[in-house]
């Protein structure tokens, strides 16, 4: 069975619904997903850095905060350096979401950067593959209403509850970014066995 490890840091909550939705994707596809919440200290434990290493995929996320990804993430990301130093994670699969309260919100800039670190480690990144919603008889509730292409972006407005945003739109495109991830993952976790 495909694993695909979600990694992800959240504030408020926001990111954590945005993960809940693209781990049932994931689930909903076949494929066994392993959720890994980074803590306020941004220190994960031995044990998820084994699920790291063994997982055929991984999907990222953090808010979009001050136009980057929170400290907590980033303190992950260089405590994999040692892995970089391997390119122990090399060949597999990545992607990444973030969320922020602004229809824009610099979201794109954390999304670079998320990019960024994937290909440092030699990952291939998938994108979501969705078409944007941009008819004027769009909503928030449709899915890809921010039109991005690079990752999943959700909006939590400031003032929302984890039962308020993200947006239902983005809740469904983080289903089916989740679902698209691991197939591409299962696809490209077969081929390495065949060639093996």
């Amino acid at each position: 069975m495909t694993t695909i490890a979600i990694i992800y840091y959240s504030g408020y909550g926001h990111t954590a619904k945005l993960a809940d939705a693209v781990t049932e994707g994931v689930r909903a596809s076949g494929a066994s997903p392993v959720v890994i919440r980074i803590p306020e200290d941004g220190v994960i434990t031995d044990a998820d850095w084994t699920v790291i290493e063994a997982a055929d995929a991984l999907i990222y996320g953090s808010p979009t905060y001050m136009g980057n990804v929170a400290w907590q993430f980033k303190r992950f990301a260089d405590a994999s350096s040692k892995l970089w130093a391997q390119q122990a994670l090399a060949g597999r699969v990545a992607g990444g979401f973030t969320v922020s309260a602004s229809t824009v919100g610099d979201k794109g800039e954390t999304m670079s950067w998320l990019i960024t670190f994937a290909q440092q480690h030699g990952q291939l990144w998938v994108g979501p593959g969705q078409m944007p919603s941009n008819t004027l008889a769009n909503t928030p509730a449709d899915v890809n209403w921010t039109g991005f292409s690079t990752g999943l972006m959700g909006i939590a407005r400031s003032d929302s509850t984890p039962d308020e945003g993200p947006y239902p739109g983005d809740l469904e495109a983080g289903r089916q970014y989740g679902q698209r991830i691991a197939r591409i993952a299962a696809r490209h976790a077969g081929a390495a066995r065949e060639a093996a």
